[in-house]
């Protein structure tokens, strides 16, 4: 029974001592230079294959079914 207070004990020192190291989180930033993950173009993807012409012409379409007034009375 001592000996296992005892492991209980060293066990809840070493979280207890492990929550102690934490390092100071700093961000070192490079003036002028975007450091993230660059961005791919819209029309760059399976679907249209980088054809932009064709990614423009659905989302044109998809914004026309969106419009309330042409979708009533066309």
């Amino acid at each position: 029974m001592r000996r296992l207070t005892g492991s209980v004990l060293f066990a809840a020192i070493a979280v207890a001592l492990a929550g102690c190291g934490e390092h100071e989180q700093v961000v070192v930033y490079k003036q002028g230079q975007y450091q993230g993950k660059p961005d791919t173009k819209p029309w760059d993807n399976e679907s249209f294959a980088g054809d932009r012409t064709q990614w423009e012409a659905t989302i044109k379409a998809r914004n026309q079914s969106q419009n309330e007034y042409r979708r009533i009375n066309g």
